[in-house]
This record gives C-alpha cells, sequence and structure tokens, in this order.
C-alpha cells in the first residue's frame, strides 16, 4: 500500500523517483488518489503529512540517471502499472 511522504534530503528516502515526461519511458504509471483507503499496491498513491504514517519515503531526483524508479502519473486508476520490471516492484 503506498502511502508516501516525500523527504527533504536524498539519504533519509527509501526509493528516489524521477518524474519522466512521457508515459513509454516510465518504469512505474502511478495514480494520485483522494483517499488513504484508496491506496494499494505500489501503483495507488496517498500522500501522507507525516513520516511515521508512510510506507514509502520518496525523495525526487532531478536527473534519470540518479532515480530508483523513473515514474509517469497517470490521470485513471485503471492505467497505473508497472512497465518494467524493477528491483522496488512490492516495495512502495
Amino acid at each position: 500500500m503506498a502511502k508516501v511522504f516525500v523527504v527533504d534530503r536524498e539519504n533519509k528516502a527509501s526509493v528516489k523517483l524521477f518524474a519522466v515526461d512521457k508515459e513509454y519511458k516510465a518504469d512505474l504509471l502511478y495514480v494520485e488518489v483522494d483517499k488513504e483507503y484508496k491506496a494499494k499496491g505500489d501503483t495507488h498513491w496517498f500522500y501522507v503529512d507525516r513520516e511515521n504514517k508512510a510506507t514509502a519515503k520518496i525523495f525526487w531526483v532531478d536527473r534519470e540517471n540518479k532515480a530508483d524508479v523513473k515514474v509517469f502519473k497517470v490521470d485513471k486508476e485503471y492505467k497505473a502499472k508497472w512497465v518494467k520490471s524493477n528491483q522496488f516492484v512490492n516495495r512502495l
């Protein structure tokens, strides 16, 4: 279940992410959900306001080669999925 907290320093993160500009470049397609109970798997993200409530602590990197996972935000829940194999599958 992806309850996401954005950390302010790279070394605090459990995963480093880079937002790509095209869907085909992504490892993971994710969707933001508006209720905590809708957060599920690695694909449906709910942003939490406290670190201790998070299942994943993320840090947005500014360069693709620094990322653990390349992500693309989709607008429909059914589109959210892993596109490519990655060591972080089931870890968000």
